[in-house]
């Protein structure tokens, strides 16, 4: 993209406000070392706009600085929650064009096992000290509980948007 206009930004916006919003009113599933953030559905978004990397890596940063202040994560989530969703969310667009059975399946991936590293190394340095069983714990539980929302809900939402032609009422032609 080379630069964003006022409907690029609204877009943008749009899916920033929706994953924030979904992220805290499900929020006693959104944070933790055992959690599902089904907002995390949102970084297949990707696959069908480049917007979807802005609009989700704005959206983690709302949720995570609003979490911090409602005293459900800790600071240091800004950053690398934010970070992890970023990075996910690049490797999903570059995805985008691998399919299984024209199911965005690959581009599920990342956002699973990026967080699952990211976040689990982020909660193994949070419980004072780093030892490799506490890591793994939590990376495993952080993989397993990104699968729903991306693997499932995710992909969902990528096959009906483009399925209903809404990919294209949604995100323009790209």
């Amino acid at each position: 993209m080379k630069h964003l206009n006022g409907r690029a930004i609204a877009v943008s916006a749009m899916i920033a406000a929706v994953y924030t919003a979904v992220s805290l009113a499900l929020s006693l599933f959104s944070f933790g070392v055992v959690q599902i953030r089904v907002a995390e559905c949102l970084t297949l978004l990707p696959v069908l706009s480049p917007l979807g990397i802005y609009g989700v890596t704005i959206g983690c940063l709302l949720t995570n600085i609003v979490g911090v202040a409602m005293g459900l994560t800790m600071p240091v989530d800004i950053l690398f929650g934010t970070l992890a969703t970023a990075i996910a969310a690049v490797l999903s667009y570059l995805l985008r064009n691998v399919r299984i059975k024209r199911l965005a399946i690959p581009a599920a991936l990342p956002p699973i096992l990026i967080n699952g590293l990211i976040i689990g190394l982020e909660l193994t340095w949070l419980s004072g000290s780093f030892q490799w069983d506490v890591f793994w714990t939590c990376a495993v539980s952080v993989t397993l509980g990104q699968i729903i929302p991306c693997l499932v809900l995710g992909v969902l939402l990528v096959w009906v948007l483009e399925k209903k032609g809404l990919d294209q009422k949604l995100f323009g032609k790209q």
